[in-house]
Formats: structure tokens, C-alpha cells, sequence
């Protein structure tokens, strides 16, 4: 049987087979694990390659993760081939040996085999609550080389034949700070991966291992197909956009992400020259999580029944020049990577918007901010906590951006306040949206949010990764920006504004407050329908002051509802004022 003569019944059922196999590993992660930031926060993904590494399955976890399956499982092929047994696992973490993306994330990839032949590997990567370093949570944004970010793992089998490296199982558990979470967490990956497998075969038993095999080839060549109709339809041209991130821990800030995108017949080159060198603290990106940025962002204006493998990627090339802070070469720290990735695809955002104007939301805010305390309990031991705080949108071309809903390169959840209590000794004292900071526009932003978290242990370190200050959320045709972030240390009378990204030490009561960004606005913010302004109004997410300036909108103050003449007579006046 060959790869083109799969019946289209039978090639769905496969397909949605593998589809719900990827979720169903990452439901047992999210059931399984220890860590917030895994259980909570969900900073995992799962996938499923071929045998020979292509990505052909990926769970509804996160976009920028997924693009190093393929160079991490190449890495196992490439370093064991003629060693790679039933009952192996293999684990890697490292960015320059194994194609890893940061030291926190740890790959664990499971072989599959049917009759004694390799046909594929299940894999997940999770965000482990700490892997040593500076910090806790092993995020440092302060770091100026790898060396100093944790424990790098190269690509070693974790089990073989079924039996498990115990030295290596020893070697973690003595360099992490809370080795019951890490330990927990990477066993949940485990049990991932074998449901993975399981899944795996019971689909061989029931159509064969070659037409499973001669499915991957397909499926493949039918994702590039689609993806290729997608952008023949696109007009063709060249589109470019640069965004910046503070950077205000390093003397070389801000950093700057430029971005050429040519777009010609079904084939997008995307050239990132001009881009900032590499830098001596850690939000360097390595080359597979900028590549998963890239490819993420050109999903986004694709349709979603495009399957989610590898062969959507065929038709787009990537020119990423080395050295930089988008493709840093050894020793360059990344731990904080997440924020390059993040500022990647905001920028081929920018430039997918001068194409196709009526498919990008205005930027968000950002990318999620990274709040670590971390310290020792009475009985010395550790305690990381572990904050991945998110969720403003841009307006989009048919709505506001939706608040609380995180960043699209990554479908990170905000730890729910009760639990983060639970586990560690802080006090979120303050969650919630603030009044008028969405960026106004046809369809406004969503509104900032503000996190106030009071540390209750001794003395601690506080490790922030934040942006969006300096330069705010972008609003598009005509659109506001956002509102900037602010971390303010112990606010009132004494208070200090701490830098977007810096690592300090807390003694015990002392608060932090982080101010996210918010949404910026789509559209012309005149042309806003003024009962959505008086609906804003009415929810306190605008005031009235506020509905006057930034819209034109004339809210009666005691009725709550919209003064009509008065509004086309201000709106008028704000018109004349532009000209």
C-alpha cells in the first residue's frame, strides 16, 4: 500500500487518533504532576514525531515549546543510532548539544516500537519548578553565561531497556532545589509518554504499522499542501517590522527583533538580519524556539483545520544570522529566552499586519511575566515559587481583545491565588484588571492586570522577567497603544520602581506589585460604537473622564448612559483638532 491511496474516512479517523493521543498525554501531565507551574500553569507540551523525527501530532499546549521536538529527537537519532532499544527513555535539556531552548524545559522522549521495529517517539517537555542555577526557578535574567543558568543535560537515556540510570536519577535530584517537584514532575512525563506509546500501538494493531507509516508521509505532504493554498492567497510583497524589548538589565538595551517577511506565490522567507548580538544576560534565544516563534505566528493567519504537523512548515524559510540574541552560539546565557521568543512573533505580527490588515489583533501585552521567590523554609529546605502572570490581548479587526487570556505563543495559565498560598509562603494580596488602561481603538485592548504578591518567609530573592515599558503594547490603523508595566517594590510612601527585569533580595513582608500591560487598540477610536463605551462604563473597566478623552463618549453620570448630542459634538471637535 502506498502513501496516496489511504481512503479519506480512514485517513481522518488516524488523524483525529493521533490528535487525541497528544491530548490525552497532556491531560495525564496536568492530572499527574507535581508543580504549579507545571499542574497549575500548564508550561508543558506534548508531541508525537515519526521515525524519522517529523513532528506529526501536537497537544493544545504551547506553540514556541513544539519547535524543538524535531531537534531533540534528531539529537537521540544522530547520537544513538544502532542503540536505541524498546523500554528506552531519553532525557536532554541542553540548548547546544541536544537543540534544547532553555535549561528549565526538559525534554523526555519515549521510542515506539511495533514488531520490533522503531516507527516513532512520543515526547513531552515540561517547565521544571527549578534546575539549579542563580535563582530559584532557575530563570535568571542576570546571568551572562550558560554555565551559571542550572544543570545542563545532554541527550542520555534516562531508562534503558526498561531500567533506570539511577546515577542520572541521583545526579539531578542533588544539583535541583526541590527535587520532589522536579523528580514528580519529570515521572508525570513519564506516564505521559507511555500513555503516548500505548495509544501508539493499539492504532498499529488496527490498521498496520505500514499504513500508519505511509499515513505520517502523507499527512505531512497534505499539511504543506494547505498551507501552501494559504499563502498563494496572501499578497505577494515584502513586509517588514522591528520590535524591541527594555532590556534594561543589560548595557546593550533596549534589544532589538527585526523582521523581513517576503511573501511570493506559496513560499514566505522570513530574514531576521539586523537583529541585536547576543548578549550577555539571559534572553538569548536559541534557534528552534525562534524558528517555533516564526512558524507560530504564520499559523495564526492560517486556517486552524490545518493539521498540526511539521509539513505546514515546508513552504516557509527561515534566515536566522548566528551570534545573535535570536540564534546565540556557546556560551550565551537564555534562561529567560521566553521574552525574545515572544517580542519573535509580535514582530512577524507587525509585519503579517501590512498584508493582511483584516486577520492581526493589535500587540498584547507581551508575553507573560515571570515573578520567582525563592528562598529557604525554618528547616532549610527550599521553596520556589514560580508565577507565570498573563493574559492581555491587542483589539482585534472583529472584537476587543479578550482580558485573561495569555499570550498566543503560549497557552500559560495564571496560578489561581488559593493554590499559590497553599504551596508557599506568600500572600497574593491583590489580582484584578485596572480601570482605563486597554488601549483605545474601534475594538479597545484589554486591560492591564496587577498581581501584588507579599513575601511571608525569610529572607528570599525576587527574580522578575517583565517588559513592555519603554515600549508599550503597539496599536494598529489607528489604535492606541497599551498601557506600560511597572514593578513597584513595597508601594507607598517609601516605594521603589524596580527595573522590568532585575534580580534583588526581599526580607520577609516585603511586597511586590507588577503592573502588566494591556491590549493595544484597533481602529480608530472615534469610530468606536459609544454603547460599547457606556457598556465599558457600566463594568468599571473604563471611566467616565476616560470614555471622554479617549473615545469622544459623553456618559451621563447618573444614568450611566450615553448623551447623545453631546458625544457627536465632542467627537466632532476631537476631528477638527486631528486636522
Amino acid at each position: 500500500m502506498t502513501a496516496r491511496n489511504i481512503d479519506p474516512v480512514t485517513f481522518e479517523v488516524i488523524q483525529n487518533g493521533l490528535d487525541s493521543l497528544v491530548d490525552e498525554m497532556a491531560i495525564t501531565i496536568m492530572r499527574t504532576a507535581y508543580s504549579g507551574i507545571v499542574k497549575d500553569a500548564l508550561d508543558y507540551s506534548t508531541a508525537l514525531c515519526d521515525r524519522n523525527g517529523r513532528v506529526i501530532a501536537q497537544g493544545l499546549t504551547i506553540i514556541m515549546h513544539l519547535g524543538s521536538f524535531p531537534s531533540i529527537v534528531n539529537s537521540i537519532i544522530r547520537q544513538y543510532e544502532g542503540r536505541i532499544y524498546p523500554g528506552d527513555v531519553f532525557i536532554a535539556n541542553d540548548p547546544y548539544e541536544s537543540g534544547g531552548i532553555h535549561l528549565p524545559d526538559v525534554f523526555i522522549i519515549k521510542p515506539i516500537f511495533v514488531n520490533g521495529e522503531l516507527e516513532a517517539y512520543a515526547g513531552t517537555v515540561a517547565h521544571q519548578a527549578d534546575i539549579g542555577g542563580l535563582v530559584s526557578g532557575s530563570n535568571a535574567t542576570e546571568s551572562v553565561e550558560i554555565y551559571q543558568e542550572g544543570l545542563r543535560i545532554p541527550t542520555l537515556k534516562l531508562y534503558e531497556r526498561g531500567e533506570a540510570n539511577k546515577t542520572l536519577f541521583a545526579m539531578i535530584k542533588i544539583n535541583v532545589r526541590v527535587p520532589e517537584m522536579v523528580l514528580g514532575d519529570m515521572r508525570s512525563q513519564i506516564a505521559a509518554n507511555a500513555i503516548g506509546e500505548r495509544s501508539y500501538l493499539e492504532l498499529s494493531r488496527r490498521y498496520g504499522a505500514e499504513l500508519i507509516r505511509n499515513f505520517s508521509d502523507e499527512l505531512l505532504d497534505y499539511s504543506e499542501r494547505l498551507a501552501r493554498q494559504e499563502i498563494s492567497e496572501l499578497p505577494d510583497g515584502e513586509y517588514e517590522w522591528e520590535s524591541y524589548i527594555d532590556a534594561d538589565n543589560t548595557p546593550e538595551g533596549p534589544v532589538k527583533i527585526c523582521v523581513k517577511l517576503t511573501i511570493k506565490g506559496d513560499e514566505i522567507d522570513v530574514d531576521m538580519t539586523g537583529s541585536t548580538p547576543q548578549v550577555r544576560a539571559g534572553i538569548n534565544s536559541p534557534l528552534p524556539f525562534t524558528e517555533a516563534a516564526i512558524y507560530g505566528a504564520i499559523r495564526l493567519i492560517m486556517d486552524p483545520g490545518i493539521p498540526n504537523a511539521a509539513g505546514y512548515q515546508r513552504p516557509i524559510h527561515i534566515h536566522v544570522p548566528e551570534a545573535t540574541v535570536v540564534n546565540p552560539v556557546h556560551p550565551a546565557p537564555c534562561a529567560a529566552r521566553g521574552i525574545t521568543g515572544f517580542r519573535t512573533m509580535d514582530a512577524v505580527m507587525g509585519a503579517l499586519a501590512q498584508a493582511v490588515p483584516d486577520r492581526v489583533p493589535a500587540d498584547g501585552e507581551g508575553g507573560n511575566t515571570n515573578i520567582t521567590v525563592g528562598g529557604y523554609h525554618e528547616d532549610h529546605t527550599a521553596f520556589a515559587f514560580v508565577d507565570l502572570f498573563a493574559g492581555g490581548r491587542g483589539g482585534r479587526p472583529t472584537g476587543d481583545g479578550p482580558d485573561g487570556v495569555p499570550h498566543p505563543a503560549a497557552n500559560i495559565a495564571c496560578t489561581p491565588v488559593e493554590i499559590a498560598e497553599a504551596d508557599h509562603p506568600i500572600l497574593i494580596e491583590a489580582y484584578g484588571l485596572i480601570q482605563d488602561t486597554g488601549g483605545p481603538g474601534k475594538f479597545r485592548g484589554s486591560l492591564g492586570h496587577v498581581r501584588q504578591i507579599r513575601n511571608l518567609a525569610g529572607r528570599a530573592t525576587l527574580q522578575i522577567r517583565s517588559d513592555k515599558r519603554k515600549f508599550p503594547p503597539y496599536g494598529l490603523h489607528g489604535g492606541g497603544p497599551g498601557s506600560r508595566s511597572q514593578n513597584i517594590l513595597n508601594p507607598g510612601p517609601d516605594e521603589v520602581l524596580l527595573r522590568t527585569m532585575v534580580q534583588v533580595e526581599i526580607e520577609c513582608g516585603d511586597v511586590l506589585r507588577h503592573e502588566m500591560s494591556s491590549g493595544g487598540g484597533w481602529g480608530d477610536p472615534l469610530e468606536r460604537d459609544p454603547a460599547l463605551v457606556a457598556r465599558d462604563v457600566l463594568d468599571e473597566k473604563v471611566s467616565i473622564p476616560h470614555a471622554a478623552g479617549a473615545y469622544g463618549v459623553v456618559v451621563n453620570p447618573d444614568t450611566l448612559e450615553v448623551d447623545e448630542a453631546e458625544t457627536v459634538a465632542l467627537r466632532n471637535e476631537i476631528r477638527s483638532q486631528r486636522d
